[in-house]
């Protein structure tokens, strides 16, 4: 919260200084990396599912934040809605070239091949995310990228509410049954 609040005076600050721009502009940008980097990446990593897609990604959403810097306007969207937004349409995007361009991705040799863990260790992570990955396959798109901003991109549900134009109640109600959905689907977290 103090992370916005800070945030929201240096964009005030920027807008009215007679600085140079473009030292202006690297101090912004490099405030809002920092401050929003972390939550870019987990909500791309819960949505895509592959670390390596998810940094490709995130690195999207600051370069098309940055290019697009200079048309957000605060009175329509607080800044980290219209983040959000920009890092959903990134995700959307991806999914859509996909869907065009049927292909084995690399990454997935990588992550496989990785010496971090031990091959045990290594196997069973993998069969936790792919019983994840299952049990998220029972929810309809709405409803993860809901959790999706919910637990990976650490959003309160007012947040969500703006971001995708629903209610803070009706957001309250979809994270509830999807949880319900999951417990139901996979059990306890012990489980997994």
């Amino acid at each position: 919260m103090q992370e916005r609040a800070l945030l929201q005076s240096f964009w005030q600050k920027s807008i009215k200084e007679e600085r140079p721009a473009e030292a202006n502009a690297n101090r912004l940008f490099t405030t809002i990396f920092e401050n929003y980097y972390s939550r870019i990446f987990n909500y791309t990593a819960y949505r895509v599912n592959c670390r390596y897609t998810a940094e490709d990604l995130t690195s999207q959403v600051f370069e098309k934040m940055l290019s697009k810097l200079h048309s957000y306007s605060p009175e329509k969207a607080p800044f980290e809605v219209w983040l959000f937004a920009i890092a959903r349409n990134v995700v959307n995007d991806y999914y859509r070239s996909l869907r065009r361009n049927r292909f084995f991705p690399l990454e997935a040799v990588r992550e496989l091949v990785s010496g971090r863990q031990a091959p045990e260790e290594h196997l069973l992570e993998g069969e936790r995310r792919g019983r994840l990955n299952l049990a998220l396959d029972i929810l309809t798109a709405k409803e993860r990228n809901i959790v999706a901003l919910k637990f990976g991109a650490d959003l309160k549900n007012k947040e969500i509410a703006s971001l995708t134009g629903m209610s803070e109640s009706n957001i309250g109600v979809i994270l509830y049954r999807s949880m319900k959905k999951l417990k139901s689907e996979i059990g306890s977290v012990d489980q997994l």
